[in-house]
This record gives C-alpha cells, sequence and structure tokens, in this order.
C-alpha cells in the first residue's frame, strides 16, 4: 500500500534516508514489536518506536503508574498516575502518531504466556527491571526464535545488546550471565537509584536497534555488548563469544523449556 500524503510528511526524514526509504518506512508500518516492560527503559523504546511509524506495538507490564516513576518514565504524566502503564503509555503513543496501533497487556510475563505472547511479533525488546523476567525472555526468544533487544540499567550504568542464539554462532543472554545473581546482589532501580536521564539514552538505544533490526540495515549487536558509562561520559563495546557450556544454547543444553529463570 503506497504512503498517504500525510505520511510522506510525517516520515519525510526517514524517507531521505538511503537505508530507509519509502519501501522500508512501508515494512516499518507492517511491522510488529513486543516491548516488555512500560517503565523507565519501556518509555522511551514506545515513544520512540511510535515515533518511527512502527505500526504494531504491544506493551505488558502490570504495574500502575506511581509519582516516584515520573523521575524518568517520560511517557507518564502526573494525571496518569494510578492508572494501568499500558493504558497511560497508549495514550501517549496516540498522541504522538495515529499510524500506530497498541496492543495492552495488563498482566506480567510468564513461563505459561510467554511464548503465546512473543508468536506475533517481529523483535523483542526487554525493558524489564528484574533478572527473574529477563532470564525468562532470553529463553523464551531463543525457543520462539525473535531477536530479543536487551537493555538494562543501574545507578548511572547501561548497557544494550541483542541476542539472536537461534543463528550459528550467536550468544544468549546465559552466554553472558549463566545464572541469576543473588536475592543481596540484584538490586533494582527502586532500591539502588538511577539518573533519571540514564533510560533515556539506553531506551534510546534499544529503539535504534529495534529499527535496524526491522529493516536489516547497518551492524547490530548481536554478539556485543554496548557499555554506557553516564558518569564519566563513555561508551565501551565488547565481544561476547557464544558459551559451548551454556544451558540454553551450548553444546550440551540442559534448559529445553520455559519454566522461569
Amino acid at each position: 500500500m503506497a504512503l498517504t500524503d500525510d505520511q510522506l510528511e510525517r516520515y519525510a526524514r526517514h524517507i531521505i534516508l538511503r537505508e530507509i526509504g519509502g519501501a522500508g518506512q512501508q515494512k516499518l508500518l507492517g511491522a510488529k514489536v513486543l516491548v516488555v516492560g512500560a517503565g523507565g527503559l519501556g518509555a522511551p523504546l514506545l515513544l520512540y518506536l511510535a515515533a518511527a511509524g512502527v505500526g504494531t506495538l504491544g506493551a505488558i507490564d502490570n504495574d500502575h503508574v506511581e509519582l516516584s516513576n515520573l523521575q524518568r518514565q517520560i511517557i507518564h504524566g502526573t494525571a496518569e498516575i494510578g492508572a494501568f502503564k499500558t493504558d497511560s503509555a497508549a495514550r501517549s503513543v496516540d498522541r504522538i502518531n495515529p499510524d500506530v496501533t497498541v496492543i495492552r497487556y495488563n498482566e506480567r510475563l510468564t513461563s505459561e504466556n510467554a511464548l503465546d505472547l512473543l508468536a506475533d511479533y517481529d523483535v523483542i525488546a526487554d525493558g524489564t527491571d528484574n533478572f527473574e523476567t529477563r532470564f525468562l525472555l532470553n529463553d523464551a526468544c531463543y525457543f520462539a526464535k525473535k531477536p530479543l533487544i536487551s537493555g538494562a540499567m543501574l545507578q548511572f550504568d547501561g548497557q544494550v545488546s541483542c541476542f539472536k542464539a537461534y543463528e550459528p554462532d550467536k550468544p544468549c543472554y546465559r552466554c553472558l550471565y549463566p545464572a541469576p545473581p543473588s536475592a543481596e546482589l540484584a538490586r533494582t532501580c527502586g532500591e539502588a537509584g538511577v539518573l533519571g536521564a540514564l533510560p533515556g539514552v539506553i531506551g534510546s538505544l534499544q529503539a535504534a536497534e529495534v529499527v535496524k533490526e526491522l529493516l536489516g540495515i547497518g551492524e547490530g549487536l548481536a554478539g556485543h555488548l554496548l557499555l554506557y558509562d553516564s558518569l564519566n561520559a563513555e561508551f565501551r563495546k565488547i565481544r561476547i563469544p557464544k558459551n559451548p557450556a551454556c544451558a540454553l544454547c551450548g553444546d550440551h543444553p540442559t534448559i529445553t523449556g520455559l519454566s522461569g529463570a
């Protein structure tokens, strides 16, 4: 289907990019991305993917907007306190771009619903803040053969990667972190704090990687980890090798189905 006059104007800065063009923009409009978590990382992810014209966005989160969220979760406003985050996010997306449909899941991602939720989407973006869900999402994406754009942050540091271990020689999240840390070490932003602007940096990087993945352009982060230290204004990109002993994607896997972290 040809782009309308309004769409030609809305996406003009994409269309003049040789790597995207009109055909690429049409592909974005037909794409489906699931964003897991509508908080700190999910906020810039959803906003920038909506602005880019990704036609269908799934948002899964069972939390409600709280006053303490507003220091960093820019998709929500003061008037939305008490609302489901997915409902608040959908209203913000609608204000930005009526081309975009938001499918809301006011629930948690679990081993029972994960594969069904992932099935209809092209790319999955991890905006969660706990290790249990990160490991579950990694495993589900591996079994569903879906690219996972992963982001994480705490205090002043953040990281971004792409996991596609179903492809040859590509690692999964468990190749990097074989098992969740102990409860004493697994601090959340609510417990350890986070610089308010940091989720904007990390979530925006994730959104760029999602668009690249959808269009097959540039060099992605599969097999690499991008680290950002905001206190020292430093980026580092390191290689992540596939771990032959990985319990999920290694030579002799012991994880054969979804059962949590």
